[in-house]
């Protein structure tokens, strides 16, 4: 069993408490960050476990604080488990100088190229370590387990399942980056993290990924149509259209009028969680 991670605050919410924690990560070389509610159910049982995966600039307290979602957790009895970005203050040369590379935008890859590699195993830590952290030291059944996320978190979590899907029941995104080859923000994060072949960068294009994934299970994503970030860097008709190509499920919603924020995500979370909750708590 893994040492149990140290508590940092904790409050109760919903019949449920909310804990934030850090440990000492072996797969990113120092200490990292999650949050997690336990709703009322996890006093008498386990309980199947949600893990949220943040955007660009996030840390585990984003979604915690601004999306609503403990109350449906609570409903449904699931475990929401949220960790954050990246690493943080590694000095590492130049981790802090751009919003959208670095320390808050650990875009989920395992990264290759001598400066980040050592630190940057965000895939990983998402997959591997931390789901291996919370079976060991929180009451969840560790085989219901669903990922979902917003933009670079959605990015994450469409890449944790299509890759996964032995591990993962279920899956959903908020306006995710859907296809980071064709997009600025993947292109910088994957040249940086991943180098210059291209091909290795497919590991980590959900619209790549889904051509061969044996996922098949219904994937749910809402996209609002004022999102500033829609035409350039999210691109989510290309991920549509190689879920049809591949016969992958989807469900994709266009909602009018909405735009990037987390009253976006706060709007539609029941039906997100609604929708792990059929996959996992059957």
């Amino acid at each position: 069993m893994s040492a149990f991670p140290k508590l940092v605050s904790e409050h109760l919410c919903f019949g449920g408490k909310i804990g934030f924690y850090r440990h000492v990560s072996d797969t990113c070389n120092g200490e990292m960050r999650f949050s997690v509610y336990q709703p009322p159910q996890a006093k008498s049982a386990p309980v199947p476990v949600l893990y949220f995966l943040s955007g660009l600039t996030c840390t585990e307290e984003n979604f915690m604080g601004k999306s609503g979602a403990q109350q449906f957790a609570a409903k449904y009895g699931i475990m929401l488990v949220v960790p954050d970005t990246s690493p943080r203050n590694r000095g590492i040369e130049g981790e802090d100088k751009d919003w959208d590379f670095g320390t808050g935008a650990g875009f989920y890859v395992d990264a290759t190229q001598e400066k980040w590699r050592s630190h940057y195993q965000m895939y990983s830590y998402v997959v591997r370590e931390l789901p291996a952290l919370i079976a060991d030291n929180f009451p969840v059944q560790p085989e219901k387990m669903g990922i979902f996320g917003h933009s670079m978190g959605g990015h994450g979590a469409l890449v944790c399942a299509l890759r996964n899907p032995e591990l993962y029941k279920s899956v959903s995104a908020f306006a995710p980056i859907a296809a980071p080859m064709r997009c600025p923000w993947g292109q910088k994060a994957f040249s940086n993290y991943l180098g210059a072949d291209k091909e290795s960068w497919r590991d980590y294009d959900a619209s790549e990924l889904v051509l061969s994934a044996k996922f098949k299970r219904p994937i749910l994503i809402d996209q609002g149509t004022a999102d500033q970030f829609l035409a350039e860097q999210l691109l989510p008709e290309a991920f549509e259209k190689a879920c049809a190509e591949a016969g992958q499920p989807l469900t994709l919603r266009y909602q009018e009028g909405y735009n990037h924020s987390y009253y976006f995500i706060a709007t539609f979370i029941e039906d997100h969680i609604r929708h792990h909750a059929i996959a996992l708590c059957s």
